[in-house]
């Protein structure tokens, strides 16, 4: 009977260290979502699985709505353009958005040119930028031909799954 009270207190003293550890781990990937201003971030292996989320985060780079959306048209040079002050970029019918949470690249190595820029031509498939998630470099692809209209991020940024991009128009 010593034997299995002795097991029985191992088993607890394990299970103890198990959940301490966890405690840990939740604690490091809360410090490195507040210290890399992340919205989100994930872990998982064989034993566990974490996601830690924020829900009120702000993105990086866009400002707050001062005042309802507004569509002025103008003529100029024969054609009609419309200008448009989209409250939230990322409702913007041309709208490329991120489909992950990670790191954007705009090009494809460091010091090498970047893969688009503001008023380009781009046809459907044409890589835009790239996103960086747990070391894999995935890449962000036009849907559609067209022009680029505005660049909503900037190299080596963090992005949030949803987060606009790119707008084409």
């Amino acid at each position: 009977m010593a034997t299995k009270s002795r097991l029985s207190s191992t088993n607890k003293k394990n299970a103890k260290a198990a959940v301490n550890d966890d405690i840990k781990l939740v604690r490091d990937l809360a410090a490195i979502l507040e210290h890399a201003d992340l919205g989100e971030i994930a872990f998982a292996n064989k034993d566990v699985a974490i996601r830690l989320s924020r829900v009120n985060t702000p993105v990086v780079g866009l400002s707050a709505p001062t005042g309802p959306a507004s569509i002025n048209l103008t003529k100029s040079s024969g054609t009609d353009e419309i200008a448009s002050d989209v409250t939230n970029p990322a409702e913007h019918p041309g709208a490329i958005t991120s489909p992950m949470v990670g790191t954007v690249y705009t090009s494809p190595e460091p010091g090498a040119p970047s893969f688009i820029s503001e008023g380009d031509d781009v046809k459907k498939g044409q890589t835009l930028l790239i996103v960086e998630a747990m070391k894999v470099m995935n890449p962000i692809t036009a849907d559609r031909a067209g022009k680029v209209d505005k660049i909503l991020v900037q190299n080596a940024q963090p992005v949030e799954y949803g987060e606009p991009l790119v707008i084409i128009n």
